[in-house]
C-alpha cells in the first residue's frame, strides 16, 4: 500500500472516529436536557478552544484545536455531590442513568442505521449465522477455496486440489454438525467438531461438483485436521429491500453478542495466561499472546485497518464503521472506571449500599479508572507497533 493510501486512511478514519464521538455526546446533551441538566458546553475536538460558535439555549458550541478527537458535553455539576438546581448531581437517579446510558444508545442506534443502509446496498456477511429472510436476499453467497493441500494430509487422500471451492461439508455420524461453507472460520469449526469422524465434503473443481468423504486426523498437530489452507475467494453479503431495517436491527444485535463473546474469549485466555505464569504452565502462558493477537489498538485501526477499508470501497469503510460504532456501545456499558458503564455502576453501587459519594472520592476512582485505560492503549499501541515490524 501506497504511502499516500495510509495518510488519506488515516485522515478519513480520524473523521469517522470524531463523528461516531459526537454522536455519542450529543445522546448525553439531549438527554441531559429533557431531564432538566443544562449543558454548559457542547465541544467538537478537546481543548485548547479554537472558536464559538455561538450558544444555542443556554449552551455553548465550540469547536476545539484537538479536533480529531471527537468532542465532549460539559454538563452543569458533574459529580454525584453536586446539588446546585439544573446540576447533574441535582438529577434523579434515573434521570442519571438516562444521562450515562444516551451515548451508548446513539451509538447503538448509529450502528443500526449503517448496516441497514448497508443492507440495501450489501451488507458484508461475517458470521455464519448472521440474520437474513431468506425471501427477501438478492446478495451473493461466499466462496472459500483451497489454497494450498499438506501432503500426507487426508485433505490430500480424499482427492482435493489446490483451487477447489468447498461448497459444504458435514458430518456423517451427526447431520446437525457441518453447514454450507462461506466463510474459512467454518473450515476449521467443522474439523474441529469432527475430529477422528468422517466427514462429507462438497466442492467445486473448474464449475463442476464433485463429493468426497473424508477421515480427519484425531488432533492438528501434524497436518492439521483436515490438511488444507484455505481462502476467502468471494464475501457473502445480504442484500435486501423491505426487510432491510429488520436486517439492520437484528444484526447489530448479533454484532454486539459477538464481541461481547469475542471479550470473554479475550479476557478468558488473559487471565489463563497470568496464571500459567503463576503456575509456570507454559502451555497456558501462550494464551497471553492469543489475547494480545485479538486487541487492535489505535496505530492499527488508524493505520492498518482503516486505509484498507477505504481501499477496499466505501462498503467496508462503512461497515468498518458500523462495528466501531457499536464497540463504543459495548466498551460504554462494561463497568470500566471513567467511562460511562464505569460511572453508572459507582453511582448504583453507592446508591444501593446508601453511602455518601463525594466529589473527591468520585474523582479519584474515576481518575485511577482513566490512567488504567490510557496504559492499556499505551501497551496496546506498542503491540501494535511490534506487530508492523
Amino acid at each position: 500500500m501506497e504511502w499516500y493510501q495510509i495518510v488519506l486512511g488515516v485522515i478519513v478514519g480520524l473523521i469517522l472516529l470524531m463523528i461516531l464521538v459526537i454522536i455519542h455526546e450529543l445522546g448525553h446533551a439531549i438527554a441531559a436536557v429533557r431531564n432538566g441538566v443544562e449543558v454548559e458546553e457542547f465541544g467538537i475536538g478537546f481543548p485548547p478552544r479554537a472558536k464559538i460558535l455561538g450558544k444555542y439555549k443556554g449552551t455553548l458550541i465550540t469547536i476545539n484545536w484537538l479536533l480529531p478527537l471527537g468532542g465532549f458535553c460539559q454538563l452543569k455539576g458533574e459529580s454525584d455531590a453536586a446539588k446546585e438546581k439544573g446540576s447533574f448531581g441535582a438529577a434523579s437517579f434515573w434521570a442519571k442513568t438516562k444521562i450515562l446510558l444516551a451515548g451508548v444508545l446513539m451509538n447503538l442506534v448509529a450502528a443500526m442505521v449503517i448496516f441497514t443502509i448497508l443492507a440495501f446496498t450489501g451488507l458484508p456477511k461475517v458470521l455464519p449465522n448472521q440474520f437474513v429472510v431468506a425471501g427477501d436476499n438478492r446478495g451473493d453467497s461466499g466462496i472459500v477455496s483451497i489454497a494450498g493441500v499438506v501432503s500426507g494430509s487426508p485433505a490430500e487422500k480424499a482427492g482435493l486440489k489446490k483451487g477447489d471451492e468447498l461448497r459444504s461439508m458435514a458430518s456423517e455420524n451427526d447431520r446437525s454438525i457441518g453447514s454450507d461453507i462461506e466463510l474459512v472460520a467454518q473450515v476449521s469449526e467443522v474439523t474441529k467438531a469432527n475430529a477422528g469422524q468422517t466427514i462429507t465434503i462438497e466442492y467445486n473443481r473448474d464449475g463442476a461438483p464433485h463429493v468426497t468423504h473424508v477421515t480427519l486426523n484425531v488432533s492438528s498437530e501434524s497436518h492439521g485436521y483436515l490438511g488444507v489452507q484455505t481462502m476467502q475467494k468471494q464475501y457473502a453479503n445480504v442484500k435486501a429491500t423491505w426487510s432491510a431495517p429488520l436486517v439492520g436491527v437484528v444484526t447489530t444485535l448479533q454484532f454486539v453478542g459477538a464481541t461481547f463473546s469475542g471479550l470473554g474469549e479475550m479476557l478468558a485466555n488473559l487471565f489463563s495466561g497470568i496464571w500459567g505464569f503463576v503456575t509456570g504452565n507454559s502451555a497456558e502462558t501462550q494464551n497471553i499472546a492469543a489475547a494480545g493477537e485479538s486487541v487492535a489498538g489505535p496505530v492499527s485501526i488508524l493505520g492498518v485497518i482503516f486505509p484498507s477499508a477505504l481501499a477496499a470501497g466505501p462498503t467496508q469503510l462503512f461497515w468498518l464503521m458500523g462495528i466501531i460504532s457499536l464497540t463504543l456501545t459495548v466498551m460504554n456499558v462494561l463497568p470500566i472506571p471513567g467511562l460511562d458503564g464505569g460511572r453508572w455502576y459507582l453511582l448504583a453501587g453507592f446508591k444501593l449500599f446508601k453511602k455518601k459519594l463525594t466529589k473527591e472520592r468520585e474523582a479519584k476512582v474515576n481518575g485511577i479508572g482513566m490512567l488504567v485505560l490510557f496504559g492499556l492503549i499505551i501497551v496496546v499501541t506498542i503491540s501494535d507497533i511490534v506487530k508492523l515490524f
